[in-house]
């Protein structure tokens, strides 16, 4: 997707939409930020590529959403549909960290892969969908950004994503938390809300934050 792409799409709702900006700048007094879940729509719409999820729908199931997309399961055609909350956001220079809440979880076979030891779990219903954080351990290859799992329970850490791993990011992201963070993401009907706290660890850090990021 391309910056402009996303740019006249923000324009054209705005225009539809000019209500948006009035509860922006009330929003902004509380330092508080909606993304409308229409947008977050269009955004799932623009995932391209072969194993890309299909068919993807999202709705604000306060206080989280539920998302439901057809995906490939190790060859297998799956909807799968959960809830998504998000209990605890922790963003600090040495980590992005999630804390979820998976709810609410279903896997519907569509296709199955010949002989697939997966198809036949979820068609027998022997998996325990209520308890996907203990799913997602015996995973083959778990992503570096999942840290824990239990339960319904998934905790991820954007910080140590590969791409991450280097100075410039890391001055980047020193300079962003210092200045601005995350408190708590929830939504309500039609929007997702992100309190925002601002200078979070003080001026002082802030300004070596900059020094940092102007640091050759």
């Amino acid at each position: 997707m391309r910056p402009t792409e996303a740019l006249q799409a923000a324009a054209g709702y705005l225009k539809r939409h000019p209500e948006e900006l009035v509860r922006a700048a009330r929003n902004a007094l509380d330092l508080r930020f909606g993304v409308p879940v229409a947008a977050l729509r269009w955004l799932a719409g623009q995932a391209k590529g072969r194993k890309a999820p299909k068919d993807i729908e999202i709705e604000a199931v306060p206080p989280g959403l539920r998302a439901s997309a057809t995906v490939d399961l190790m060859g297998n055609s799956v909807r799968a549909s959960a809830i998504v909350v998000i209990e605890r956001v922790c963003l600090t220079p040495d980590e992005l960290r999630f804390e979820i809440r998976l709810r609410d979880v279903t896997l519907e076979i569509l296709q199955a892969a010949p002989d697939s030891p997966v198809a036949t779990l979820l068609l027998s219903g022997a998996l325990d969908l209520s308890k996907p954080g203990n799913l997602v351990n015996f995973m083959p290859k778990k992503p570096p950004i999942l840290v824990e799992a239990e339960g319904d329970r998934i905790v991820l850490d954007l910080r140590k994503h590969p791409k991450l791993a280097n100075a410039r990011a890391e001055k980047i992201i020193g300079l962003v938390t210092s200045l601005v963070s995350v408190r708590a993401i929830e939504s309500d009907w039609d929007h997702l809300e992100l309190e925002l706290e601002t200078l979070p660890d003080g001026v002082v850090e802030a300004v070596y934050a900059v020094r940092r990021m102007t640091e050759r």
